[in-house]
């Protein structure tokens, strides 16, 4: 949120000054070897802490302090922005003191801005026995001064989400050593429902105090049926034998829910009439919406809706809950600070872990008519959390700052999404790594990676969007591509790092910042009017065109996409759209403040009730139809208005038709004399 940027962090002086003891090579009996390592974040001279016996307030019985003196003990989110302290990103060791073992310490932490940064390592002996990261306005954290214990490992992670379908899962674990010993070897073990144990074998490891791994467990988890299952995830057998002797911390246990995915009912959709059902309105606080998505438990129906906002106030969100269900209530939320993380924003997308994040549609988030500043924010679905006060940052988890004027957003996978930048027409990934924590501001760990072998166009009167979404199998990112009157894919397994500089400027420390090249990238299809919105599953693609007002289904078995259906909703502005947990479609209306749900009264085919099936599906023309139970009759073939456009006699078994028609959808029907009818579809390419 800081109006301060690359061209006012110049405050770099070090201005530490620590009240301490000389450093000791050896303490005496009874007592530890106490040191703090202060890890400062982009704004180093923000930063001031203390040593303190515990319970003890700033400034009393002042064991050491360090950093920029004159925020001291009140300065929290004064924001008075005073030079000192320390630089920019640096890692200082402060310290040794002696201190008495078993004894308990305050160490103090206050940011003069309120987003908090700073990270601090304490060190007994030599060993790390704790991380404190300052968040918001800083805080009180206690640590005891003792050794580690010799063996201490204990899983804080892995990658089970809360809501998943049935099916088999790769467990992957992250294992963390809080002990003294090197750990070469551990078994990894998990039990669903307190089960039988499944092990796997971690060795040729070198685990270090205070460091850890991820691990893929060898043995899958299997999820048989619907349900709620408990998974527990443990260590042992350290360094072949040894026990930890911290059992309390050992375990990670995790509950998730096993429920239906979204289905596929798209077709239902076809050569039907259709109602449009307002789901929310301007009674519920949608205004100017502009995106929706919904949680990834599905089963909750918990649909989240965008409101536009201005570029001063910022957007803000309406929470469906039970959305279209008798019941269905709402809340509309706005983060203190919104006119910097959630301004003007164009896209939501929710990923698997519960975390969102949204597309700001604006040049510089800063609002000052300086460089443009601005890029993807990411946000917790906790209710407890978003739009609730963080220090003076907001409470954002984290915001990246390189994409200008962002046109949509697409989840991947945990922190990860893709944008579409705007301003340089370039397809972004951003992978936010860890999140900062409620309205903090560290981004060293991220990963961001620009994809720029074509161009993409935005709407150059910046009114409607252009929306991403990634298939189910996380392989092609479909984008719309408004300017240019199209959608395209990309596959992202594929594409190399170009080297060298990416074509925008970075504009602060992050992991790692390139420019993609050479990936594979395909035409859906193009000739589009105004299109905003966009969802796929399986081979169906929908996309809105915002000024018609038309929702159009498209094949995409095979490209370029056929067109099979164009649902008309009389409305003036479709912005988003979303396929639903139950398959329906769901769709924003800018100008008339809604959200709505397009009901359908199903396409009515049959059950199959004549034994026949038909190849190739799509076909280029010729299609073979084999019917062994029929040897008279008739096949119609009919478009999706319903009008027959082949009539021809069955033959013995099996009947060759010659489809001299036009691209699209269309059904055949098999009849036999006794009036027995069966229909299929058919895909004309």
């Amino acid at each position: 949120m800081k109006t301060k940027n690359k061209f006012n962090k110049l405050f770099l002086a070090l201005g530490l000054v620590i009240s301490a003891n000389a450093s000791f090579a050896q303490c005496p009996a009874g007592e530890a070897e106490v040191t703090i390592v202060v890890h400062s974040d982009d704004y180093g001279y923000e930063g001031y802490w203390q040593l303190l016996p515990m319970g003890n307030s700033c400034g009393t019985g002042t064991i050491a302090e360090g950093g920029n003196l004159t925020i001291g003990c009140s300065g929290a989110g004064a924001q008075a922005q005073t030079p000192g302290g320390y630089g920019n990103n640096v890692t200082v060791t402060e310290g040794p003191w002696c201190l008495p073992l078993g004894n308990q310490y305050d160490l103090f932490f206050a940011d003069d801005w309120g987003d908090g940064g700073f990270s601090f390592d304490i060190i007994v002996n030599g060993y790390q026995i704790e991380t404190f990261d300052g968040v918001g306005l800083g805080g009180t954290y206690t640590f005891t001064v003792e050794e580690p214990p010799a063996y201490d490992l204990s899983v804080f992670g892995s990658n089970l989400y809360s809501y998943v379908t049935t099916g088999s899962y790769d467990l992957e674990a992250g294992v963390f050593n809080g002990g003294t010993t090197e750990i070469t070897s551990y078994d990894l073990n998990y039990s669903v429902d307190n089960g039988p144990t499944f092990t796997h074998s971690v060795t040729a490891t070198t685990l270090a105090n205070y460091s850890s791994e991820h691990v893929d467990h060898s043995i899958p988890i299997n999820i048989p049926t619907n349900g709620v299952y408990t998974i527990r995830i443990w260590p042992s057998n350290l360094n072949s034998g040894n026990t930890d002797l911290v059992p309390s911390n050992d375990t990670l246990t995790r509950q998730i829910e096993a429920g239906p995915g979204r289905p596929n009912i798209i077709d239902q959709y076809i050569n039907v009439v259709t109602t449009i059902e307002t789901v929310a309105n301007g009674s519920n606080q949608v205004s100017k919406p502009t995106d929706l998505d919904f949680h990834p438990v599905l089963t909750n129906n918990e649909l989240w809706v965008t409101n536009k906002g201005t570029e001063g106030s910022g957007g803000s969100t309406v929470t469906i809950y039970d959305a279209g269900q008798a019941g269905q209530t709402s809340l509309y939320k706005q983060d203190g600070n919104a006119w910097h993380f959630m301004s003007l924003p164009t896209g939501i997308a929710f990923s698997q872990n519960g975390n969102w994040a949204n597309s700001p549609g604006v040049y510089d988030a800063n609002h000052n008519g300086g460089s443009a500043f601005t890029g993807p924010a990411l946000w917790s679905s906790d209710m407890s959390v978003y739009a609730q006060p963080s220090g003076g940052n907001g409470s954002h988890l984290d915001m990246l700052h390189v994409s200008p004027y962002c046109q949509g957003i697409a989840a991947e996978k945990d922190n990860v999404f893709w944008v579409f930048d705007g301003y340089t027409g370039d397809i972004v990934r951003y992978d936010f790594a860890e999140d900062h924590g409620p309205g903090a501001s560290f981004h060293g760990d991220a990963i961001i990676r620009r994809y720029s072998d074509d161009a993409v166009l935005k709407d150059p009167n910046d009114q409607i969007v252009s929306h991403l979404v990634l298939d189910d199998n996380a392989q092609w990112l479909y984008t719309v591509d408004h300017g240019n009157q199209r959608v395209i894919r990309i596959d992202i397994t594929t594409g190399s790092n170009l080297g060298g500089a990416p074509n925008y400027p970075g504009n602060e420390a992050v992991f790692e910042y390139t420019e993609y090249t050479g990936y594979t990238q395909e035409t859906v299809i193009t000739g589009l009017d105004k299109p905003a919105g966009i969802d796929v599953i399986d081979d169906r693609m929908i996309i809105s065109e915002y000024e018609s007002g038309e929702i159009v289904i498209y094949d995409i078995s095979t490209l370029p996409a056929v067109e099979i259906e164009r649902i008309s909703t009389g409305l003036t502005s479709i912005q988003g759209i979303k396929i639903g947990p139950s398959g329906k479609i769901w769709f924003v209306d800018e100008s008339s403040n809604g959200v709505y749900r397009i009901e359908s009264n199903g396409l009515g085919l049959a059950e199959s009730t004549i034994d026949f099936r038909m190849y190739p599906n799509p076909t280029s023309g010729i299609l073979n139809i084999v019917h062994p139970s029929i040897s008279s009759g008739n096949i119609e073939v009919r478009n999706v208005n319903g009008a027959i456009v082949i009539n021809q006699e069955v033959e013995s078994n099996s009947t060759l038709l010659n489809l001299d028609v036009l691209p699209g959808l269309y059904f055949v029907t098999v009849n036999t004399l006794s009036g027995t009818a069966s229909t299929k579809k058919v895909i004309v390419k």
